[in-house]
């Protein structure tokens, strides 16, 4: 800092400093995130002619996706699926994630890494895996068969029962991450204090902790909707042919018959849509919070 009249100035260096620190992440961002969602709503406006895509301007790409019924049906259903991700993790991951808080055991950083250790694994991998365990000759079948629950094995692959199954597997630890983050923040003494106040275990959590760790669950929940809507590997590989949606659909036209105008659409659209959930979803509930408390 350099001294006149009392009073420090910063130095161009300092002023710089955060110009020079956040200049090589806003690079990052600028070539590998926006320049491509840039190119890629450029690209869905074009028209696509004999196998080309051409220099002509238009909106048939969007026209032909929303006016036909077979397009909006896969979105609601990549939407629904979504939807039941999402809380399936949600329920799954709450008492989880308030048993790993709330445990003192010396055994509670190994089954922290448990949980997460399937993040270290290939999607594919585990995919992969469910593909074995949940099909026809699976593990699964083979027990229900046994138990004579069935007189046949039950179809889990190559439907939406499959690709929940497997995207809820996949998705469960981020689920867990969020609401231990809430839980972590929150101090149990306020659970204690509400049970020495004559409320119950029951009556605690809802009244208590449920509501002081809503933060963590809706964002767990909106981050793994917005993983399950763009999800490719889990439906493509546990849905097969059977099952379509968005990101397969996308997938299928720009590998499939190379339109890349319209797979460039649908992909707008789908993020367009899911961005919007998303976001009038922590409105609501920001509002509702503030609202409630």
């Amino acid at each position: 800092m350099e001294e006149g009249h009392g009073v420090a100035r910063p130095t161009l260096t300092e002023r710089l400093r955060p110009a020079i620190l956040l200049g090589p992440l806003g690079i990052h961002y600028l070539l590998f995130f926006f320049m491509p969602l840039v190119y890629m709503l450029g690209s869905s406006f074009l028209k696509f002619e004999s196998g080309f895509a051409t220099e002509e301007l238009t909106l048939y790409n969007y026209q032909r996706f929303l006016f036909d019924s077979f397009y909006l049906r896969v979105l609601v259903n990549t939407l629904a699926m979504s939807l039941v991700v999402s809380s399936l993790t949600t329920v799954l991951g709450y008492p989880v994630a308030y048993f790993l808080v709330r445990m003192r055991s010396r055994w509670r950083s190994t089954l922290v890494a448990m949980v997460y250790s399937p993040l270290l694994t290939s999607v594919v991998a585990r995919t992969y895996g469910w593909l074995i365990i949940l099909d026809d000759t699976g593990i699964v079948n083979q027990i229900l068969l046994g138990l004579g629950i069935v007189d046949e094995p039950v179809r889990l692959v190559f439907n939406f029962t499959g690709v929940t199954i497997g995207l809820t597997h996949v998705l469960l630890p981020y689920s867990v991450f969020c609401i231990m983050t809430a839980l972590q923040n929150m101090s149990p003494t306020l659970e204690y204090a509400s049970m020495n106040l004559g409320a119950g275990k029951l009556r605690t959590f809802v009244k208590v902790t449920l509501p002081l760790s809503m933060s963590g669950v809706v964002t767990g929940f909106l981050f793994v909707f917005s993983m399950a809507v763009s999800a490719w590997s889990t439906p493509a590989i546990l849905g097969g042919q059977n099952v379509e949606v968005m990101a397969t659909l996308v997938y299928s036209f720009f590998l499939g018959s190379v339109n890349w105008p319209f797979a460039s659409a649908i992909a707008t659209i789908s993020m367009a849509v899911s961005m919007t959930i998303v976001l009038l979803s922590g409105l609501v509930t920001g509002k509702s919070s503030v609202g409630g408390f």
